[in-house]
C-alpha cells in the first residue's frame, strides 16, 4: 500500500545519490526511447513505401505478351504475340471472381517526340486506350468534367481526359479547359474532363502528363483494331489475384495458342505479390525493431537490478533495525519494489516523452520540407506505448523483485552486525 510516509522513504532513497539514480534512470529512459523510435521508423518507411504504390488497387496484377520460346501446334518459336480485346472477356466469363479486367493501350510518351498540338502550342503526352473502370483500378481525383464513360466507349467518342500538366503545356492560366479541343496525331479530340493523379507509384510526372482516350475510339483512330497492349486485371475482395493467377495465365496461353509449359511468352507483374513482399519485409524491420529496442531496455532493467543490489546494501543495518522493531519480511520487500517500480516507471515516462517529442519534430519537418521519397508520417501506435508500459511494470516488478529477497533473506541479527 502506498502512504506518505512509505512516498517519503522512496523520495529520500532516489534523493540519496542523485547522479547514480541519475544514470540508472537514464538507461531505461534511453531503452524506451529507442523503442519507440526505431517503431516510428519503421512505420515511416513502411508508409513511405505503401504510398510509392499509389493508390492502384493492390489486389491486381497485369499481364502483356512476349516471344514464345516453345514451338506448339506447328507453330515455331519466337512468335511475336497481341493480346486481342476479346481475352479480357474470355476473363471475364471464367473468372467471375475478378471486379475488373481492363484491356489498355499506349502510345507516345511525355518524354518522346511531340504528338499533340492545340493552335500554336505542342507537346508530347502518354496516350492511353482504356475502359471507365480503369479509375475504379488506379483512383485519380477529376479536378473538372468527368472521366471516360461507357457511352464513351459504345459510340466511339473522341473525347479525352487531360492530366494537370497537359493544361500548363497547352492552355493560358484561368483559360476554360472543359469543352475545348486539341489535336492528337492531328485528330480532333474534346476534352471532357481533368485529372491529377492521388498517388502514381512513383511517376507523378508521368501521370500528370498523360491523356486517356475510349478504348475503342484509341483503337479505331490509332488503327490499332482489335489489338491490346495489356490487361490490368483485379480481383475482388477476399480472393488473392496471386492464387488466381497460374489459371489466369493458362487461359490466356490457351486463348493465344501457346505452349502450355512456355513462361516467357507472357509477362505479368502482380501488384499483390510485390505489396505482400513489402509488407512482410516490414513486418520483419518492426520485429527487429522491438527485438533491438527490447534488449537496450532490459539492459537498463539490469542497470536498475544492480542498483537495486547496491541501495540493499547501504541499507543493511537499517532494514535489520526495521526487522528488529517488526516490521515484516512483506513490508520490506513491498517497499523496495515500490522504489524500483516508481524509478522505472518515471524513467519509462521521461523516455516516452523524449520519443514523442523527436517523432513531432519529424513529422513538423516533413510537413514543412514536403514528401521525402520511401518515408512520410513516422508514427506509433498507442497500443504499442501500452504494451511497452506493460513491459516496463513487469520490468520494474522483477528488477525490484531479486533485491527484495536478497535483502528479506538476511537475518536482522547479521544485519545489525555490518558495519
Amino acid at each position: 500500500m502506498f502512504n506518505r510516509d512509505r512516498w517519503s522513504e522512496i523520495l529520500e532513497a532516489l534523493n540519496a545519490n542523485r547522479f547514480r539514480t541519475f544514470l540508472t534512470a537514464f538507461g531505461v529512459a534511453w531503452g524506451i526511447f529507442i523503442l519507440v523510435v526505431l517503431l516510428a521508423l519503421v512505420n515511416g518507411l513502411r508508409t513511405g513505401v505503401s504510398k510509392d504504390f499509389g493508390d492502384f488497387a493492390t489486389n491486381s496484377m497485369f499481364v502483356w505478351t512476349q516471344r514464345t520460346s516453345l514451338p506448339y501446334k506447328g507453330l515455331p518459336k519466337g512468335r511475336g504475340l497481341t493480346f486481342k480485346t476479346e481475352d479480357a472477356q474470355v476473363l471475364r466469363d471464367n473468372f467471375p471472381q475478378l471486379t475488373y479486367v481492363s484491356p489498355r493501350n499506349q502510345l507516345g510518351g511525355y518524354q518522346g517526340a511531340n504528338n499533340v498540338t492545340r493552335n500554336e502550342k505542342t507537346g508530347a503526352f502518354t496516350i492511353n486506350g482504356d475502359y471507365p473502370d480503369f479509375i475504379k483500378q488506379q483512383p485519380m481525383d477529376i479536378t473538372q468534367g468527368r472521366f471516360i464513360s461507357y457511352s464513351d466507349i459504345t459510340e466511339k467518342r473522341k473525347a479525352i481526359v487531360i492530366g494537370i500538366d497537359v493544361v500548363k503545356t497547352l492552355y493560358a492560366i484561368g483559360e476554360d479547359v472543359i469543352g475545348t479541343y486539341i489535336k492528337i496525331n492531328g485528330v480532333n479530340f474534346m476534352v471532357v474532363g481533368v485529372f491529377q493523379a492521388t498517388n502514381s507509384d512513383g511517376n507523378d510526372e508521368e501521370d500528370a502528363n498523360s491523356i486517356y482516350v475510349p478504348f475503342s475510339t484509341f483503337n479505331q483512330v490509332f488503327n490499332y483494331g482489335d489489338n491490346v497492349s495489356w490487361l490490368a486485371v483485379t480481383a475482388e475482395d477476399g480472393t488473392s489475384i496471386t492464387s488466381l493467377k497460374p489459371q489466369i495465365m493458362a487461359k490466356l496461353r490457351e486463348q493465344r495458342t501457346i505452349h502450355p509449359d512456355d513462361a516467357r511468352a507472357l509477362g505479368n507483374f502482380d501488384r499483390a505479390e510485390a505489396f505482400g513482399r513489402v509488407t512482410g519485409l516490414f513486418d520483419i524491420l518492426t520485429f527487429v525493431g522491438f527485438f533491438v529496442g527490447t534488449l537496450i531496455l532490459v539492459s537498463g532493467m539490469i542497470g536498475i537490478i544492480n542498483i537495486m543490489l547496491i541501495v540493499i546494501k547501504e541499507r543493511t543495518k537499517e532494514i535489520g533495525i526495521r526487522r528488529a522493531i517488526g516490521a515484516s519480511p512483506w513490508s520490506i520487500r513491498t517497499q523496495i519494489i515500490q522504489e524500483s517500480l516508481v524509478l522505472t516507471i518515471i524513467s519509462g515516462m521521461c523516455g516516452v516523452a523524449a520519443a514523442a517529442g523527436l517523432i513531432w519534430i519529424m513529422n513538423y519537418v516533413l510537413e514543412l520540407s514536403g514528401p521525402v521519397d520511401n518515408f512520410a508520417n513516422p508514427t506509433v501506435n498507442v497500443g504499442i506505448i501500452l504494451t511497452a508500459f506493460f513491459i516496463l511494470i513487469l520490468s520494474g516488478i522483477l528488477a525490484g523483485l531479486i533485491p527484495a529477497m536478497k535483502a528479506t533473506k538476511m537475518k536482522p541479527v547479521d544485519a545489525l552486525r555490518i558495519e
